[in-house]
């Protein structure tokens, strides 16, 4: 009789891992459908991701996990490169495309941050790691936007949130000194 239990518990708790499955398809579904993107990239806008920044924070103080973010900038590539406008575009679109196939699809969230800036989150990565992959983005940029006469300094810069000890809810400082801490290291 106690296996009739121990059957019925475990389909109970694979329903239960099902709908938790959809629900989370459901909801990557609502954000690719709803979210405002930056119409050159079409990666998240600045507001938007210091909001999921925010929910990065709560996650990790919740769960004890770390995360990463990487910074990138093309420092002065506009100063530096005189361009026309359709031309600056397109190359921001191709750099945007470059880390696109780096990060982790569903995972880790990319957004750009300011004309020449972007920014990635990385939930559960730790900071090794996420210099790992701000190295190989950045060999991807350099190799995706060689051009004769194009002048492009990539700049990257990462910073691991770890949960402190006491419970609190996140706030802007917390993203706002991630960030700044990320832009440092990266010089720009």
């Amino acid at each position: 009789m106690w296996y009739f239990t121990w059957i019925l518990g475990l389909l109970l708790a694979c329903s239960l891992g099902i709908i938790n499955v959809l629900r989370l398809e459901a909801q990557e579904t609502w954000d690719r459908e709803h979210i405002p993107l930056d119409p050159l990239t079409q990666l998240m806008t600045k507001d938007m991701m210091l909001g999921r920044l925010k929910e990065k924070v709560e996650n990790s103080k919740r769960n004890g996990f770390p995360f990463s973010i990487l910074f990138i900038s093309l420092k002065d590539f506009k100063a530096k490169n005189n361009l026309p406008a359709f031309e600056m575009d397109a190359i921001l679109r191709n750099v945007a495309d470059c880390f696109q196939g780096d990060i982790r699809a569903g995972v880790d969230i990319a957004a750009r941050m300011d004309e020449q800036d972007f920014l990635i989150a990385m939930p559960g990565s730790p900071l090794k790691k996420a210099e790992e992959i701000a190295a190989q983005i950045k060999n991807e940029i350099s190799k995706c936007i060689k051009a004769p006469g194009l002048a492009v300094e990539i700049a990257t810069g990462v910073a691991e949130y770890s949960a402190p000890s006491e419970e609190s809810a996140a706030t802007t400082d917390e993203v706002d000194e991630l960030i700044r801490i990320a832009t440092a290291k990266s010089g720009s």
